[in-house]
């Protein structure tokens, strides 16, 4: 109950601070789905988890950064309790591990996520180039349909090292586009420019 309570007030405290609107370019699909989308601000996981209509967000998981999400304290709290993020750890001790693994274990659970493959906060507009995970993951999950999305403003709103977002009457319009379709004998890097250039398609 606590969890819930605190769901709705991070909802309705995320779009009084910066909007996250949600604009779909195409219908919502029904199944399970992997959102990417550009990364520019740690409002980012909040701003299209609030943005998501609640039959969607009830099953839809954050893939974090457990360096930063995996705190002690409300930041923590939030992580595990509300948003259920997927930690994955960005400095592996074991240069066999799989760091897809927690992620792999959320698809196989039927989970949605919202994933940023840049893989790191970018202050620019438009996405830089993209990590290979969502091609693993796109190749190893055809049913999982892969859904971009662009995120407007918040480069903007509280810019990469910024511990407090800026008074500027900016709103974040999250922008979700059409499921990108696989086409077959598509190598790595075709992929992942395709699906980059999906997401800047929107700005």
């Amino acid at each position: 109950m606590i969890a819930r309570l605190a769901g709705a007030a991070l909802v309705g405290f995320t779009r009084t601070l910066v909007g996250a609107r949600a604009h779909w370019r195409a219908a919502p699909p029904p199944g399970q789905c992997i959102y990417f989308a550009n990364h520019s601000s740690h409002l980012d996981t909040v701003a299209i988890w609030s943005a998501l209509a609640p039959h969607l967000r009830a099953h839809v998981r954050p893939v974090a950064a457990r360096d930063y999400w995996d705190r002690p304290g409300l930041r923590g709290w939030l992580a595990r309790r509300v948003l259920h993020a997927v930690l994955i750890d960005r400095q592996r001790g074991d240069p066999d591990a799989d760091p897809l693994a927690p992620v792999r274990a959320a698809l196989d659970q039927g989970d949605s996520l919202i994933l940023f493959p840049e893989g790191t906060r970018n202050s620019e507009r438009l996405p830089q180039q993209f990590r290979p995970g969502l091609f693993r993951l796109a190749t190893d999950y055809p049913h999982v349909e892969l859904v971009p999305v662009y995120l407007d403003t918040l480069h903007r709103a509280l810019p990469k090292g910024a511990l407090l977002p800026l008074p500027l009457p900016l709103y974040c319009n999250v922008h979700f586009g059409a499921p990108l379709p696989r086409l077959p004998g598509e190598g790595r890097d075709a992929f992942l420019e395709r699906a980059r250039a999906a997401v800047e398609a929107m700005a």
